[in-house]
């Protein structure tokens, strides 16, 4: 039995779903998000809530029945609340500024990088060092910020790169005499 699928998903005020066939749709204050549920699972809305309910008793119904339930959940928090994730940059000199509708970071190299804002995104820079990222979608506002971090991830040695506000660099200790 998963513990996560057993829970109802809440919609919240203002936020209306619809589900046509094995898809759903969310529709709130902030905008629109669609979601193919996978044949294991069904769907039904009843009480201001959405229930998830496997099909069968198989491993795959089982695996995707937990999985299913918090993608909607994530679909109704999207729409309702948004997502956001901070990166922070360490680093003599490095800093990142938002040019139009591309993101101008300097991080060491000889050459500054260009980052182009997917559609759908939102990036804001409120201090030289700090980026912020925010959006309807979780998992398009978790790889941008992936695919930003990777441009010069963090180092052991002196923590310079570009790291997430609520990460933790292990320090290494450098050569000893």
């Amino acid at each position: 039995m998963s513990r996560i699928g057993k829970k109802p998903v809440a919609i919240a005020a203002g936020v209306t779903a619809k589900i046509e066939g094995q898809s759903i749709s969310v529709n709130g204050a902030k905008g629109e998000l669609t979601f193919v549920v996978p044949d294991h699972v069904n769907m039904t809305v009843s009480d201001g809530k959405i229930h998830v309910t496997p099909r069968s008793d198989s491993k795959e119904a089982r695996a995707m029945w937990g999985m299913t339930r918090a993608m909607i959940n994530n679909l109704v928090a999207g729409v309702s609340k948004g997502f956001e994730r901070r990166l922070e940059i360490n680093g003599v000199g490095y800093k990142a500024a938002l040019s139009g509708k591309n993101l101008q970071l300097s991080l060491g190299y000889s050459h500054d990088l260009t980052f182009p804002v997917p559609a759908g995104i939102a990036i804001a820079t409120p201090k030289p060092t700090e980026i912020v990222i925010s959006g309807i979608d979780k998992r398009q506002v978790g790889q941008t910020a992936a695919e930003i971090r990777a441009l010069r991830p963090p180092e052991p040695y002196k923590g310079k790169g570009i790291k997430y506000s609520d990460e933790f660099i292990f320090r290494k200790e450098g050569k000893k005499k």
